[in-house]
């Protein structure tokens, strides 16, 4: 992929490599260099840095304050970097309009996105119901923004889930939001209602609902609203249920293709795959073999075939 088609994604400028950690070390992650910067062009933040942490720097952490979450110096409570924090995502946030996902450093107290954990005044550990400061105005200012951290990457379906998201937010940004039609929005979800249908069936009859009248309210109020059930929906975990469930739906288009000997053995690796006996990837094979023999351009753009590229290999290892 040349840097020109690359998707621009913002990333905690430590997993690049740039030594800008609180101790003046950095936390590269090479999965993210190595393998996700063949298809990503990275716009790298350090908020800790930005509102004028030096490096090396005292550690922060998460304090919970009369019912509102802070970040304040671990030796110095006085020391509190919250409002600052805050107000830099805010000039960030709205120089992010093309960005088509956030991969943020996890335990940050400014950039971790889920789990992180909070103490209490008296210095003890509280829970881990906490969210960096900058991660959390960043997430609440971008709601549709496809969000992860590097460490929950190293978990397969939360890995394939993300790039998912990624690649589908940047084709809906392209396809749709650069000039919104209901044309473009047709052929938008065309391509990935079978792929909606595996992540969550009742956002797929929402969105049924949403498209069936386009002439009465104005198109970017139709399109608004289904980009916001359509990313809810692919954030919910492809299941081995519903990728099943959307298996045999597009088994549907074989009836008068197959012969018996080849529509068994179709069968039995759907059934294989329910079971938890064989990756996903190896009934999609052959399914995928069968319907682009047949002459229908609607199952061929299906992007349930191929979210995101081949060559990541992320189905090969995912478990549901």
């Amino acid at each position: 992929m040349e840097d020109s088609a690359k998707i621009p994604v913002a990333i905690s400028q430590c997993l690049l490599g740039e030594r800008v950690r609180f101790d003046g070390g950095h936390k590269r992650s090479r999965y993210v260099t190595d393998q996700l910067g063949q298809y990503f062009d990275f716009q790298s933040f350090c908020p800790e840095v930005a509102i004028g942490l030096g490096i090396p720097r005292k550690p922060i952490r998460l304090v919970v304050t009369d019912a509102q979450t802070r970040v304040q110096q671990v030796d110095n409570p006085q020391m509190d970097v919250t409002d600052e924090l805050r107000q830099y995502a805010a000039e960030v946030a709205p120089g992010l309009h093309d960005i088509c996902g956030y991969i943020f450093m996890q335990n940050s107290p400014s950039c971790g996105a889920y789990g992180m954990k909070r103490y209490g005044e008296n210095g003890y550990p509280l829970d881990k119901k906490g969210r960096g400061a900058f991660a959390d105005e960043i997430m609440q200012r971008l709601p549709l923004l496809p969000v992860e951290e590097a460490g929950r990457l190293n978990d397969a379906g939360l890995r394939e889930n993300f790039i998912t998201r990624v690649f589908a937010y940047r084709d809906w940004k392209l396809s749709v939001a650069a000039s919104p039609s209901p044309k473009a929005l047709i052929d938008f979800y065309s391509r990935y209602k079978y792929q909606v249908m595996a992540h969550h069936v009742p956002s797929y009859k929402a969105i049924g609902k949403l498209l069936a009248d386009l002439k009465t309210p104005p198109i970017e109020q139709v399109c608004d609203e289904f980009v916001r059930i359509f990313m809810t929906a692919l954030e919910h975990l492809a299941t081995r249920k519903g990728n099943t469930n959307t298996m045999m739906h597009l088994r549907g288009y074989l009836r008068e293709q197959l012969n018996v000997r080849d529509n068994q053995e179709l069968s039995d690796l759907i059934e294989n795959y329910r079971l938890g006996l064989v990756p996903l990837v190896v009934p999609m094979t052959l399914l995928k073999h069968h319907l682009m023999k047949v002459d229908d351009e609607y199952l061929h753009c299906q992007t349930f075939w191929s979210p995101h590229p081949e060559r990541l290999g992320l189905r090969n290892v995912i478990a549901s």
